[in-house]
């Protein structure tokens, strides 16, 4: 199933968030995922697999070098 949304990464107390955000947008970049990013989140599309794994990951990466918290919004019904 197609499906899109945005969502905020935020690594909390972390020496280097630039970099945990960079290597999420980098494994999106390899995936069949279409992202936009924004100042305070990121658009996403893409089937539902690929995005929730991506997103699993970018959570579990950011979440393995300290305290992180993920906001997401997700829906079947806003895709192009």
């Amino acid at each position: 199933m197609r499906i899109s949304g945005q969502f905020a990464l935020y690594p909390l107390k972390q020496q280097d968030v630039g970099e945990v955000l960079a290597e999420a947008l980098r494994d999106f970049d390899q995936r069949a995922i279409t992202f936009r990013v924004g100042r305070m989140s990121a658009e996403i599309e893409g089937e539902d697999e690929e995005v929730f794994q991506a997103l699993r990951e970018a959570f579990r990466r950011a979440a393995s070098r300290g305290e992180t918290v993920l906001v997401t919004t997700i829906s079947n019904a806003c895709g192009e």
